[in-house]
């Protein structure tokens, strides 16, 4: 007897022209100041991815204003001032803090300019913000403790030391993670800023 013949392949319904729309990413989540601030102490890898591409201008602004404070506070002319005039004090008071935040602005302004010079693609100010928190963060520690001992004390020359670098490897995460950029040109990126603070700002007379 022939053999019957083979059976049909079974045909598969045609793909529907209706395709399933794509789900929207959900909203990210709110980047608090003190989640922003404290985990840059203690997850700062995972902080400075969640926090990129957002700005961080009151951040910025709030620690400015505190680390400001903190320095002319502490100084002996401040003191000397106090005692013979209040007045003349508090505006010695609001000359250093709009020093320090036009300082702190030229600084990470400058730090995203030199990123964007290298190939860089960040934002403005994504960077420039980050750049100042992460300054005055890791800065905090040392400025509390120079308010209580000589700024030439072996234990404050430590903590500034550290401090800077602690703040240094942070800021070429940043600059890396904002500008795409590798870790060799986010390096070059801030040593110029970095060095420059660390002379100007925490080793010079009114630190």
């Amino acid at each position: 007897m022939p053999a019957p013949p083979p059976s049909p392949a079974p045909r598969h319904p045609p793909p529907t022209l209706v395709q399933p729309a794509p789900r929207a990413p959900g909203p990210r989540r709110r980047l608090w100041w003190h989640r922003l601030i404290f985990g840059l102490w203690y997850r700062p890898v995972e902080v400075l991815d969640e926090a990129r591409d957002r700005s961080a201008w009151g951040a910025a602004v709030l620690l400015s204003l505190i680390s400001g404070g903190i320095g002319v506070v502490s100084m002996d002319a401040f003191h000397t001032q106090w005692a013979a005039d209040r007045t003349a004090a508090l505006q010695l008071v609001g000359l250093a803090e709009a020093g320090v935040l036009t300082a702190s602005l030229v600084l990470g302004a400058v730090a995203h300019a030199i990123a964007r010079t290298l190939g860089g693609i960040g934002r403005f100010a994504p960077t420039a913000s980050l750049f100042i928190v992460l300054f005055w963060v890791t800065d905090l520690p040392r400025l509390a403790i120079a308010a209580w001992l000589p700024t030439d004390a072996t234990f404050v020359q430590a903590a500034t030391w550290t401090t800077w670098g602690f703040g240094y490897l942070l800021a070429v995460l940043l600059i890396r993670g904002q500008h795409h950029l590798p870790t060799w040109k986010s390096t070059a990126a801030v040593s110029v800023q970095m060095l420059t603070a660390l002379a100007l700002l925490r080793l010079g007379p009114g630190s």
